[in-house]
């Protein structure tokens, strides 16, 4: 629907609400962004990374505690909505869950796993956003080139503080207190049995 200027009406929260639940709907400046739910590659990445941070970071097991880590919240920006793959909040920041279905508090840590449909919007408009929200580190993780980049807001911008890939146990910031074991990440076939 356009305004008596002609523009078209900013996106609003309704606009959200009706999409089929195989997308996910966002709202940047304005615009209603609808992507595709993950696929397959890009599940296993989020999912395997939530379980190797959720358990020494959010629960406390095998690791210092003191996050809450959660799979695509809902994360209401003024003026945006934006659904990361990942986000984490320090307790200190917030003790307790809201009794909202999403969030107005930014996160301490946002995590988006690159997709085709996704990586364009993540690595500009979205990046920008969460860095005007004070939000201290971003990561983008890579399924494809099995790559976890990780940023940490600068004063006029990001700071690349590292990337990690292929294999093995890292320790990578800020969860850089046990190491995460980043080859569960990646579809990688186990090799076949000696015969």
């Amino acid at each position: 629907m356009a305004l008596p200027s002609g523009k078209p009406r900013p996106a609003t929260y309704e606009d959200i609400l009706p999409l089929p639940e195989n997308v996910v709907g966002e709202i940047i400046d304005g615009e209603l962004i609808v992507s595709p739910r993950p696929a397959p590659r890009h599940a296993l990445a989020s999912s395997s990374l939530g379980i190797g941070i959720g358990g020494p970071f959010g629960q406390g097991r095998g690791g210092p505690g003191g996050w809450i880590i959660l799979d695509e919240p809902e994360l209401h920006l003024d003026p945006h909505i934006l659904v990361p793959d990942l986000a984490g909040w320090r307790r200190e920041r917030m003790p307790t869950l809201p009794s909202t279905a999403w969030f107005t508090l930014a996160p301490d840590w946002v995590c988006e796993v690159l997709s085709p449909s996704t990586a364009i919007v993540d690595r500009t408009r979205k990046q920008d956003i969460y860095r005007e929200h004070g939000i201290p580190w971003l990561w983008f993780v890579d399924p494809t080139a099995r790559t976890i980049e990780v940023l940490s807001r600068a004063e006029h911008g990001w700071m690349v503080t590292g990337t990690f890939g292929g294999e093995g146990e890292k320790r990578i910031q800020p969860f850089d207190a046990v190491a995460i074991d980043i080859g569960l990440l990646w579809d990688i076939s186990p090799p076949a049995p000696a015969p």
